[in-house]
């Protein structure tokens, strides 16, 4: 008998690749390219073709494990260990109060479970201390997104319009390993004559792709961005129209960047003045161009204004919401993009909306069937709720994160862990978080449950259950409904994904991140859709929950402006059936293609007669207004700063970090693929030539690198791909090579970003 072929979607990063899933007969699940995907056309990395060897029984965990009187996990029945887990939650509610409960999330769960745990934390619980690892990720480039545009969505442009732009300028991401097949993109843009710029303090893979490799000093992208403004208007190269038609605070902005002269920049970045140059002739020329942001810039305790100065460039010479062009957020974790939008946040409602916005609150509760003034308040962020872990937080749920190797100084994290009443972690593997918890439950993977993503563009996919989970697995949502009941609630946290989605796509109407208009039918007959997506019920007007005011995510006139690359007065889209066409739509319109223009809104115009079309998703956004309450972008005066820790000589180095690309963030599941581990089995100390010699290390050496954190150990790796004033060391292992024993927690002011990317150190010589 054949086996049944199913289409689905990576597990790993925020591109959300598509892929096909094919159970064999000895039990096993083969891995096939699924070639009518556009994001990823079939191409796949190491991780997504070995994804599914975290199946099998021997590598993933099967049973609860509950820690015995001796202090050891032993396995027990889904009972006992519910019911401890919702006796302990209980025991520090009566006793603390319910804010001595914490709750942390991660930004690899589906839609549905993250909006679930939202829910859960605030009405089951009743704490506002909630947050997740997408915090350590992407919010520094949210913060800046929304100060700017009245919005954050990672790109507000599908990758396909990157080979079509006549430049971009990469900041601070090594594509080429972090998500390998959008890397075509990019080698597309320069077959098609555009000019790719990176910028990166190493010499990676990906700059090696590039025209122009411009290796700034870690920490100092601020001042670098600024001095390219400079030089847009010492040149005469701004879009006066532009800035005068669409956008507000350019004075402002414009001297704070006159003060960053390029020899100034030059001393501080490391980045010579001609360089600068030429970097400013290749954006401006062009009639189209894009700025992209990753993890560089914006893991800076200043990330905010980092990524803020990045927008200004981009307005100042008309990039944004024109047609190829525009800033733009390369978002990290698989479901990153989603998982910052429904409600996990300290600090959010669904559809994302603010937890303090009165109205938006309201229209929530209405959905959940709550009182609004029994919502908590906005509570602590990634950082400072781990931080908080056994002093004011004395029992914590914890969900798809591994912070004992993910965070920031993370010698101390695992402290603060031990030290609480109680830890409960729901994983699919036991990482080295879950090793140290009162109660472990095994859960449902990708491959074995159906649920939504969205990915780095914004598109909402729907992953598809391909097998079925071994006996004694349950599901996210199964668990947050059985400690529902346990805790008193027993209806409102349905099971069934389906089911929760449609509650959230109410849950998310008329707000910024509007998913009303999307249905599970729709997203398996089109290749996912792009929110904005609102149903025609919504009132053009500002709807339930929406939030005006200046900075607000949404504002009269809704988020995205056009849905296409079109010209006014083109056709809009012809009449169809609601909740979906009675046949798939072409591809073209399903995107936001000719055919798909929609109003400023971004809904589509409503025909004189007949039915009211499908909203067709906005997969571009801003070409005709900004998400502000007057349409217009901010820009935000900024100025360089150091980071939080400069070197001096105690520690006269600078650290940074990242990834490899055969491991994935903390490495919980892929250090248990041998494939992987094989091509990246541990740490190392990737250092300059001459520090090396300085040092006295060759090849291979163990070399210890120290700051005020800790101290970490790992084989020297010596490249002239490095600065010479800098070390890296990737963070996917703990023990001894673990990085983040070392990095700074020092907070962006406005993200909360802990600054993972710079921080002073000194390195040591080991006896091997």
């Amino acid at each position: 008998m054949q086996s049944t072929v199913t289409p689905t979607h990576c597990p790993y990063c925020a591109l959300q690749c598509g892929m096909n899933l094919t159970p064999a007969p000895d039990g096993t699940v083969e891995v096939s390219e699924r070639a009518d995907f556009p994001v990823n056309r079939g191409a796949l990395c190491g991780k997504g073709r070995t994804a599914a060897a975290v199946l099998a029984p021997g590598v993933r965990l099967t049973s609860p494990l509950v820690r015995d009187e001796g202090g050891t996990l032993v396995p027990a029945s889904w009972d006992e260990a519910l019911d401890r887990i919702a006796a302990g939650l209980e025991r520090t509610r009566a006793e603390y109060g319910p804010d001595a409960l914490g709750v942390f999330g991660g930004g690899g769960l589906t839609n549905e479970k993250a909006y679930t745990l939202g829910k859960f934390a605030r009405v089951v619980l009743g704490t506002s201390q909630i947050d997740y690892n997408g915090r350590f990720c992407m919010s520094s480039a949210a913060a800046a997104g929304i100060k700017a545009f009245g919005l954050d969505r990672g790109l507000p442009f599908p990758l396909e319009d990157i080979p079509k732009s006549g430049c971009v300028i990469l900041v601070g991401s090594n594509l080429a390993e972090t998500m390998p097949p959008s890397l075509r993109f990019f080698t597309e843009l320069r077959e098609n004559g555009g000019t790719l710029i990176v910028i990166d303090p190493r010499r990676t893979k990906t700059a090696e792709q590039a025209d122009l490799h411009l290796a700034p000093r870690p920490g100092t992208d601020l001042a670098l961005a600024l001095g390219l403004l400079h030089l847009v208007i010492a040149e005469g190269r701004v879009d006066e129209d532009y800035v005068g038609e669409r956008t507000v605070g350019w004075e402002e902005a414009r001297a704070a960047a006159m003060a960053h002269w390029p020899e100034y920049v030059e001393r501080i970045t490391g980045v010579s003045v001609p360089q600068l140059r030429e970097t400013v002739r290749l954006f401006c020329e062009p009639e189209s161009a894009m700025v992209l942001t990753a993890r560089g810039p914006e893991q800076q305790s200043k990330g905010t204004d980092t990524v803020g100065a990045w927008i200004n460039l981009c307005l100042a010479t008309g990039r944004a919401g024109r047609p190829l062009s525009g800033y733009g957020c390369l978002t990290g974790q698989g479901n990153g993009q989603g998982g910052r939008e429904h409600g996990q946040k300290a600090d959010q409602l669904p559809g994302y909306r603010k937890l303090d916005d009165p109205v938006a609150r309201a229209h929530v509760a209405e959905v959940w069937g709550v009182d609004p003034d029994s919502l908590p308040g906005p509570g602590r962020s990634a950082y400072e709720l781990l931080d908080a872990l056994g002093t004011d937080i004395k029992s914590l749920l914890l969900m798809a994160s591994n912070p004992v190797v993910s965070a920031p100084r993370a010698a101390h994290i695992e402290e603060r862990i031990r030290s609480l009443d109680f830890l409960a972690v729901c994983d699919v593997v036991l990482s080295e978080t879950a090793a140290l918890a009162d109660v472990v439950l095994p859960v449902t993977q990708w491959a074995e449950e159906t649920g939504t993503t969205t990915n780095l563009e914004g598109r909402v996919l729907l992953r598809r259950r391909a097998v079925t989970p071994p006996d004694g697995i349950r599901s996210d949502l199964e668990v947050l409904h059985e400690l529902a009941a346990r805790l008193g609630v027993e209806k409102g946290f349905p099971t069934d994904p389906e089911e929760v989605f449609e509650e959230l796509r109410r849950a998310s109407a008329g707000g910024a991140a509007d998913y009303s208009g999307i249905t599970y039918r729709r997203l398996a007959e089109e290749d996912g859709v792009f929110w904005p997506c609102p149903a025609q019920e919504v009132e053009e007007a500002a709807g339930p929950g929406s939030q005006e005011g200046p900075g607000s995510p949404s504002g009269p006139g809704g988020p995205g402006g056009r849905s296409s690359v079109t010209e006014p007065g083109d056709p809009a889209p012809g009449p169809a059936e609601r909740p979906l066409p009675a046949e798939p739509a072409e591809p073209e319109d399903a995107a936001g293609g000719p055919g798909a223009q929609g109003s400023a809104s971004g809904r589509p115009a409503v025909p004189a007669d007949g039915p009211a079309p499908v909203h067709p998703g906005t997969p571009r956004l801003f070409l005709d207004r900004f998400a502000t309450p007057d349409g217009r972008a901010r820009f935000v005066p900024v100025s360089h700063r150091a980071t939080a820790e400069e070197p001096d000589d105690e520690y006269p180095v600078l650290l940074t970090t990242g990834r490899v690309v055969a491991q994935y963030q903390s490495g919980a599941q892929t250090r248990r693929v041998a494939e992987l581990n094989a091509a990246a089995p541990g740490p190392f100390v990737e250092l300059h030539p001459r520090l090396a010699a300085r040092l006295g290390a060759t090849e291979g050496d163990p070399v210890a690198v120290v700051s005020r954190r800790g101290r970490a150990v790992a084989p020297a790796r010596i490249t002239d791909a490095i600065r010479p004033d800098t070390v890296f060391m990737p963070f996917h292992w703990p023990g001894e090579g673990r990085a983040n024993t070392l990095t700074n927690p020092a907070l962006d002011p406005t993200s909360r970003m802990p600054e993972f990317k710079a921080c002073a150190v000194r390195l040591e010589t080991v006896e091997a």
